[in-house]
């Protein structure tokens, strides 16, 4: 594992963007049957999910959420000096979507951008790489997370149709002496790669379609195995102990694993977030999407000390301990249904 603390880095505001798009339950009864759908979403926790519409991508999810969050901030473009954007669900093979974001949000020519293709752990991976380069040149930072992976869905699968949606987020990050550090715990492992996949539509195998393969008997195994481990070890190089933490907030997978983990973390239900609801699993966005929509209050009126765990597809897991707030933005906004052309940025709606 990799162990990193990083000082005088601090978060300023988080915006989550969603998709106006939903699908309930009650549209997967009528594939797969009123009982199965419920049984699904009684062992999951997820009642409906987000979903893009023709011709939306990843892009303008993120661009919808770092435009409300410069503008909320009262940031222009021209003083960002790094972009890291994190996704699996690229706009295009080539350019990076870093690079088409770099141009859309208008940031200055000699801006450093980055993509990072990570999913469930993706946002510890990408905040502990944005806050890390920040350290070394320049004074701001946009982190953008976020993945379309119902585009990778099959509607008949019903061991993922149910679960994914899809949402972006941007995390403004700029230094500061004062900020407490950053402690993360990184790792991963190779051999889970077959396991959370896929394989089509790529070099390797270019003629296969793209399509999102889950065993998910292997993932809850690999979460219990490694995800503990992993957040004791951010917890102790922060010095705190679970009482010390306000909130938990994990990968927002399955509302049982979720609760299981706290518990067994020693951390109490009222201080473990489950927010997957009414989005689902939305792979790299799922933890500030949650700290966007449930944490929006409490982020913004005070400081807390959070205990944040992504883990996932490779296998790869992240853990982050950190004290955020008072933020001067942290809200959800909405990308309304119809299509845009791609170098148009769509008017953000907040969320109902």
């Amino acid at each position: 594992m990799v162990a990193s603390r990083i000082d005088g880095v601090g978060v300023r505001g988080v915006v989550g963007c969603v998709p106006e798009g939903r699908e309930t339950v009650g549209d997967l009864a009528r594939r797969f049957g009123g009982d199965a759908a419920r049984k699904i979403a009684a062992a999951t926790g997820i009642e409906e999910r987000r979903i893009v519409a023709p011709g939306q991508c990843t892009s303008d999810l993120a661009e919808a959420a770092a435009r409300r969050l410069l503008d909320r901030l009262g940031w222009e473009p021209g003083s960002i000096d790094l972009l890291v954007l994190v996704t699996q669900t690229h706009d295009q093979t080539l350019p990076g979507t870093a690079s088409l974001l770099h141009r859309r949000l208008g940031l200055r020519k000699g801006a450093a951008v980055l993509d990072v293709t990570h999913g469930c752990s993706g946002f510890v991976y990408g905040l502990w790489t944005a806050a890390g380069l920040l350290k070394t040149a320049g004074r701001r930072a946009l982190l953008l997370v976020g993945d379309t992976t119902s585009r990778l869905v099959d509607p008949e699968d019903r061991a993922v149709a149910p679960l994914f949606g899809d949402g972006a987020a941007a995390i403004a990050l700029e230094l500061d002496e004062t900020a407490d550090p950053m402690v993360f715990d990184l790792g991963s492992d190779g051999a889970g790669a077959p396991y959370l996949a896929v394989e089509g539509g790529a070099m390797r195998n270019p003629d296969r379609p793209p399509r999102l393969f889950m065993d998910g008997t292997q993932v809850f195994a690999f979460t219990l195995r490694e995800v503990p481990g992993s957040v004791r070890a951010v917890l102790e190089g922060a010095g705190w102990t679970t009482d010390m933490v306000d909130h938990l907030v994990l990968h927002q997978a399955n509302a049982q694993m979720i609760r299981h983990l706290g518990q067994k973390l020693g951390v109490s239900a009222d201080r473990t977030v489950v927010a997957l609801r009414e989005v689902g699993n939305t792979s790299s966005a799922s933890i500030p999407l949650a700290l966007a929509g449930s944490l929006a209050e409490p982020l913004a009126s005070g400081r807390r000390r959070l205990l944040l765990s992504g883990f996932g597809v490779g296998w790869s897991w992240g853990s982050a301990a950190l004290a955020v707030g008072p933020l001067a933005v942290c809200e959800t906004v909405v990308l309304p249904g119809r299509k845009y052309p791609a170098e148009s940025a769509a008017p953000a709606t907040p969320a109902p």
